[in-house]
């Protein structure tokens, strides 16, 4: 037998094998047969299979390298066997024969004619959709022509016979057949209990299974209908067990297939004429379905029967029944079918349970019970699906659908219920913030992989919604109606004032420079939490967005959206101003799409696309960029070419832009706007060469446009944008250039010259005056005068900045601009104060201001701490310092302009400060010194606060000049002191020179405190009398120390200017701002508005670095620096505790007496010093008075202090240490001792340092508050009646060491151990038996007579007390029964 070949042999061996098998000789075991060709037909059929012909392998023929790839040749078309190819036939007479062209064929369409045929309606269904059709029909519908017709046409064909003829309703619906394998749920054997037999039923009044078709006669169906009588005739012969017996019989011999197959079509016609009967019901497409289990196969039965329902459940009713004729309707599956049910009837919400919130398609929040129809899209198959609306849950989940429009939706959606939640249109309807729940629930990034979503749509949807969630509605409205207000362009970050605690407090220009390790490294969610804009610009946006931009080519109102984004962006910080701007070619983009200097014109109406057309959004997002540094406006002007846009943008009137004129003026005043940012800080002065015929004209037709009625208010805005360049630019004029203090590069680009000489604007104020006095004229008229907006305050205060510069240039004659400013005074301020009409704009200061109306500036409804917003939607209240009836802007720009004339010119200072003896100033001026809690710091009340401020320095800083030339009302001069103080202690961040002002100049001048000269020291002395001191003389009362500190007000002001330092930087940016150096304006972004500039306890600053001072240096700080310095802060702090409470009202009195104990805790010679003695002495009186003391409460968390009694445990350590028994300071140590403070301050006393018992030797005559403080209440802490009772045994506590606490002691005590109150608990109980036993065993008669006997407390006694000559009754009886049989001192009780 020859082997197989096997593996690892070569081929050699295969070679091998094959020659033993040809020697062999034996037979294959596969013959290869080959079949004739398909081509040929039966040609070769006959032929003789061919010869056996081995194939046999030979290499030594082979070639030894493979043959050339040569192309085969082509194949020549072969006839087919019965279709020769003639060889003479003409081939194109052979194509128009064979020709299949449509031409061909439509020459030989024959159009049938239809005009005797009848039309038919089709029969009207109530089923939901046609049956389906099914191929098993064809077989049961043969046609008994000849022809072939589709299964198709063969339908069509019946139901034209149907609906031709009127039949029953059983033959109209057509007998479909099942799928394989399920038969009919009817069987053979009856189902009903009866037995009721086949023949009763209707089922059986016509054949089942005989048709009559295929028979030969004319009446098939007659035929079919006698042989089914003839059955049913022998089925009525039978009786039921011979039906049965018969069917069994019938069942074994038949094949089980087509028994199968004949209960299926039993079935299915059974369910076609249910079917027809239901419809002809009324109702009959709302059917229940009928719970009829199919019988099918046994394997199939036994998967079938998890699915059945259960006996006695109820099955759902539908609207259409499901058959299983239809497709995949085979397996009806009930629960999936719940949705074509009626919706459940609403229910109605009778009790107050919270229930989810839903919303509409326009982001309107639903009521509960609102019934809406169907037909508005607001129901589904969610949750409560008998409710309207979407929930917050369910729109995202639709944001993560596979369908691009249901994302879209969502998104839309979700847009609308943010921006009517800001709008707060749901008020107190929702429990809980919107805005907060989308943010923890991650809609922040679900927003921001829409972004990257590839469906515009989606995209668009993503922005709009994150516009609606970043750009609060009203925001940048108010920003720009203020942009030309005093110091309008100056605004706060929009960013969170929370910050993380282990970041160190460093300029925000160094933060700009370098992003925090912490910050790079967090995640963006992280970030999110406290900063939405931190984390959002954390994923990459700015690309996206300038993606977006500049690929995708959005829509305008995407282009809109993104813009808006982005000035939001800008305006979070410098930080994010500076990604923004270095974000790659995102502004580049913008400038070249969006501020092109040729465009087609563009019409009214509907923009198909804002690509290559101005945009005042593009211009404006230039602008709050600009405003974020100078570095950044100087790099905007020269690397975007801004120079030669805004001249652009400038020059051509708003009517001539070929642009909607909305948009035309808006562009025109964003274009003035950034010129005069970028004039701010002296940049974009040779503009103004260029564009001087421009403004000169501009400005002339400022007179035509005001006297237009009614004013239009973008006109308005343009205008006052206009004088605001003027403005900027005239400073820059009058501005000399620094001196440099280094050579560094960026002190020489300070020391750059203006581009604009004096020359240049000294005829621009003959053309801005007449626009003044044109505006004054309105001011009579309210609504008149509303309609201006901007434009007065605008001209008064390039009023201001013109005599600023006029004064400030050194060739020219003072005389000159002092006769200009006498005729200005003289024909327009000074008739302009007597007007009754500026009367009524003071008398409305308080209604519109933040401070005095906290309901102004309340947060929005929807404020967020990590998204900050201004919360000025639906536009500012109409009396609010925003609103269009304030009188703020105006009355501020005038103050300004009345400080300017009276600083150059000294005689004026009198005249002009008449304006300050208005009756509504002065009742303004009443309600910012009164005590009131300060409104919440907030973004809006910040900026508020911070135009309110300026308003308040103007007329304060206007009385201090004019109280330098004629004394003022003493009540006035209060009064501004007043406010004054009030007004340094609220300055925010931004006005560090506003309070080195004020330091400087108001708060520390004699003519503020007319009580020196009107007998204020006397009244001191007459109202109290110091009974702490060394001596009652008259050099230690309070009146001598009030005279004493007029005296040293210059001392007390240096030292108030050393201990309340100013940063640096922040003070000189400040300083270039409002003294208008321009070549040192850092930035017009102000720092963040944490707390003000200054603590509410300021006063006390002196001695709190003192204090601090003292720890941080062990060898102590030299004692004639700290006696100077206490003894100044002590000497201000008596004057405003006199003269100026209300300027301490904020500082709690538990604040003011732990800032008195730093005095002792400095070093231990400080209150030695006789100054300070008295000092402290006078300020505890203070806080003792009976006004006060009921004020003063110690459990309260005090500013500065971890608690007070960490802080009073180290004031008793050190008066153990360093006292030797002073009796100022053991007031103080008894002070905090009396019996309404803490008992935790009597146990560190009395448990942890009981040797400060000895040195507390102050009398009974000079305790600052009444011995009854002490004793009363009944001392209830049991720990502590045992301490009292301790020293009191062990002699710690003696009346010649401490009269005081002895006192104390022995009163507790003894209410303690003559109390019965039965409520008492048993360890109370069995202490107070034990004490009284002990009391009545002492051995010392006097403490024992002390105890047994107290009566009440008496100060003026040398004990403290009075006592009991003998015992009460109640008391002796209650004694001798809890000491009867102990014996006393050794003798029994008899």
């Amino acid at each position: 037998m020859l082997s197989r070949p096997k593996p690892g042999e070569s081929e050699v061996d295969l070679l091998r094998f094959q020659s033993q098998f040809l020697a062999a000789g034996a037979a294959p075991a596969v013959q290869l047969v080959k079949k004739g060709s398909r081509r040929g037909g039966n040609a070769n059929r006959d032929r003789s299979p061919p010869e056996d012909h081995r194939d046999v392998v030979m290499l030594d023929n082979l070639p030894d390298l493979p043959p050339a790839l040569v192309p085969a040749p082509p194949k020549r078309a072969r006839p087919s066997p019965g279709q020769p190819l003639a060889e003479h036939e003409d081939p194109e007479e052979r194509l128009n024969r064979h020709d299949q062209h449509i031409t061909a064929v439509l020459t030989k369409i024959i159009e049938r004619d239809t005009s005797s045929v009848a039309v038919n309606l089709p029969v009207p269904s109530g089923v939901a959709f046609p049956p389906v059709f099914h191929r098993s029909q064809g077989r049961q519908r043969k046609p008994a022509t000849s022809g072939k017709k589709s299964i198709f046409a063969q339908e069509i064909a019946a139901r034209r016979v149907t609906e031709a003829t009127v039949l029953p309703v059983k033959e109209v619906v057509s007998s479909l057949d099942p799928p394989e394998g399920s038969v009919a749920c009817e069987s053979f054997i009856p189902r009903e209990q009866d037995c009721q037999l086949p023949w009763g039923n209707n089922s059986f009044q016509g054949p089942h299974l005989v048709t009559g078709k295929g028979l030969r006669g004319q009446e098939p169906e007659q035929e079919a209908q006698t042989i089914h009588e003839e059955n049913i005739a022998r089925l009525q012969a039978m009786t039921p067990e011979e039906i049965l017996q018969e069917q069994q019989r019938l069942l074994a011999q038949l094949d089980p297939s087509l028994v199968a197959f004949l209960r299926s079509r039993s079935h299915t016609r059974e369910q076609a004429e249910e079917k027809a009967t239901e419809e002809l019901r009324p109702g009959g497409p709302f059917a229940e379905v009928i719970g009829e289990e199919p019988v099918m196969p046994t394997s199939a039965n036994e998967s079938r029967r998890e699915d059945e329902l259960e006996p006695g459940v109820p099955v759902p009713a539908l609207p259409v029944a499901p058959h299983k004729e239809w497709l995949h309707m085979d397996t009806v599956e009930l629960e999936k079918l719940h949705w074509t049910q009626d919706l459940p009837p609403l229910r109605r919400q009778q009790t107050q349970e919270r229930m989810q919130a839903r919303f509409s398609l326009q982001g309107e929040l639903l009521a509960p019970d609102v019934d809406l129809p169907t037909h508005l899209g607001l129901h589904h198959h969610g949750e409560e699906a008998e409710r309207a609306g979407y929930s917050l849950q369910e729109l995202f989940h639709l944001t993560r659908s596979q369908v691009s429009q249901q994302r879209v939706l969502a998104l839309h959606v979700l847009a609308q219920v943010i921006g009517r939640a800001q709008a707060g249109e749901f008020g107190d309807r929702l429990v809980g913030s919107v805005l907060r729940l989308l943010l923890d629930a991650g809609f922040l990034f679900l927003l921001r992989f829409s972004l990257d979503d590839r469906v515009d749509g989606v995209i668009a949807a993503a922005i709009q919604a994150l516009r609606a969630l970043l750009v609060a509605p009203g925001n940048e409205e108010l920003l720009d109606s203020t942009f030309s207000w005093y110091h309008g362009a100056l605004v706060f970050p929009l960013m969170p004032s929370q910050e993380d605690k282990d970041d160190d407090e460093e300029p925000p220009a160094e933060k700009a420079k370098r992003m925090s390790p912490e910050d790079e490294h967090r995640p963006p969610s992280d970030l999110a939490r406290y900063d939405v804009i931190k984390g959002l610009l954390a994923t990459n946006l700015l690309p996206r967005l300038r993606y977006i931009l500049e690929v995708t080519c959005p829509g305008p109102s995407v282009v809109l959206d993104i813009l808006a984004v982005l000035v939001r962006l800008a305006r979070h910080s410098l930080e994010s101003a500076t990604r923004v701007l270095e974000c790659p070619r995102l502004l580049e983009t913008i400038v070249r799409e969006f501020l092109p200097t040729s465009w087609s014109p563009v019409g009214v109406g509907p923009t198909p696309s804002l690509h290559k057309v101005p945009c005042a959004a593009a211009m404006k997002l230039l602008r709050v960029l600009a405003s974020a540094g100078r570095n950044i406006a100087a790099r905007l002007l020269s690397s975007f070419d801004l120079r030669s846009r805004l001249c652009r943008f400038i020059a051509e009137v708003p009517q001539e832009m070929a642009l909607p004129l909305e948009e035309a003026e808006t562009l025109n005043t964003e274009a003035l706007r950034l010129w005069a940012v970028a004039a701010s800080y002296g940049q974009g002065g040779d503009l103004y060469r260029e564009l001087y015929p421009v403004l000169m004209q501009a400005l002339q037709a400022v007179p035509k446009e005001l006297s237009t009625h009614p004013c239009q208010p973008l006109a308005m805005q343009r205008i006052a944008s206009l004088l605001t360049v003027l403005t900027q630019l005239t400073l820059a004029a009058g501005s000399t250039a620094p001196k440099p203090s280094s050579e560094s590069a960026e002190a020489s680009l300070l020391a750059t010259p203006s581009l604009i000489t004096w020359t240049q604007v000294s005829g621009l104020q003959p053309l801005v005056e007449p626009c003044l006095r044109q505006t004054l004229e309105l001011l009579p008229r309210p609504e008149m005068w509303n309609a201006l907006g901007p434009v007065p305050t605008a001209c008064l205060l390039f009023l201001d900045a013109y005599y600023r510069s006029w004064s400030q240039q050194p060739g020219l004659c003072p005389g000159d601009w002092l006769q200009d400013m006498e005729r200005l005074s003289e024909e327009l301020l000074l008739p302009l104060l007597s007007q009754p009409s500026l009367g009524s704009l003071w008398a409305s200061l308080g209604r519109c201001s933040p401070l005095c109306n906290p309901q102004s500036c309340a947060p929005a409804p929807e404020a967020l701490p990590s998204l900050v917003s201004l919360g000025c939607t639906g536009g500012c209240p109409l009396f609010s310092l925003p609103g269009s009836a304030s009188p703020f802007a105006f009355l501020t720009a005038l103050l300004s302009l009345f400080n300017t004339l009276a600083r150059i010119h000294k005689a004026l200072c009198g005249q002009l400060a008449a304006v300050l003896a208005a009756a509504g100033l002065q009742n303004y001026f009443l309600q910012c010194v009164a005590p009131r809690a300060a409104p919440h710091l907030t973004a809006f009340s910040a900026w508020a606060l911070h135009h309110e401020h300026h308003l308040q320095y103007l007329a304060v800083t206007l009385a201090q000049r004019a109280a330098a030339f004629q004394p003022m009302p003493a009540t006035s001069a209060a009064l501004l002191h007043g406010v004054a103080l009030a007004l340094l202690s609220r300055l925010l961040p931004g006005s560090e020179h506003l309070a080195h002002e004020l330091l400087l100049s108001c708060v520390f001048r004699l003519e503020f405190l007319p009580e020196r000269a009107s007998g204020g020291p006397e009244a001191a002395d007459f109202s109290d009398q110091l009974s702490i001191g060394s001596g009652r003389n008259s050099g230690c009362g309070r009146g001598a120390l009030l005279a004493q500190a007029c005296q040293d007000l210059p001392s007390i002001r240096s030292c108030y200017l050393t201990h309340c330092p100013l940063a640096q930087a922040s003070l000189l940016a400040s300083q270039a701002l409002y003294r208008g150096e321009l070549q040192r304006v850092p930035a017009l972004l102000l720092p963040l508005p944490k707390e003000p500039l200054l603590p509410t306890d300021w006063p006390f600053l002196p001695l709190i670095r003192l204090y601090h001072q003292a720890s941080d240096t062990p060898s102590g700080v030299p004692l004639a620096d700290t006696v100077g310095t206490a003894r100044r802060a002590l000497q201000w702090v008596l004057v405003l505790e006199s003269w100026r409470p209300q300027a301490l009202w904020a500082v709690p009195p538990a604040a003011r007496l732990a800032r008195l104990m730093c005095v002792f805790l400095v070093d231990s010679d400080l209150f030695r010093e006789t100054p300070v003695q008295r000092l402290v002495a006078a300020l505890l009186s203070r806080l003792c008075q009976s006004e006060v003391l009921p004020n003063l409460n110690l459990d309260c968390p005090l500013p500065g202090l971890t608690s007070f009694p960490d802080l009073y445990a180290n004031f008793l350590e050190h008066f153990e240490a360093v006292s030797f028994g002073d009796h100022l300071f053991g007031a103080l140590v008894l002070f905090p001792l009396q019996r309404r403070f803490s008992v935790t301050l009597r146990l560190a006393l009395f448990g942890e340092h009981v040797g400060a018992l000895r040195a507390l030797g102050l009398p009974l005559s000079q305790l600052p508050v009444s011995l009854e403080c002490y004793t009363g209440p009944p001392e209830d802490n049991l720990a502590l009646l045992q301490l009292y009772f301790r020293v009191l045994v062990t002699r710690a506590l003696r009346p010649c060491w401490c009269p005081v606490l002895y006192a104390v002691a022995v009163a507790h005590v003894n209410t303690f151990i003559f109390s019965q109150d039965p409520k008492s608990s048993d360890e109370v109980k069995a202490a107070r038996r034990s004490m009284l036993q002990k009391t009545w065993l002492l051995a010392d008669e006097g403490l024992r007579q002390h105890l047994l006997h107290y009566k009440l407390p008496n100060s003026t006694l040398p004990e403290g007390f009075e006592l009991y000559p003998q015992l009460p009754p109640l008391r002796q009886q209650y004694l001798q029964r809890l000491t009867s049989g102990i014996p006393q001192n050794g003798k029994s009780e008899t």
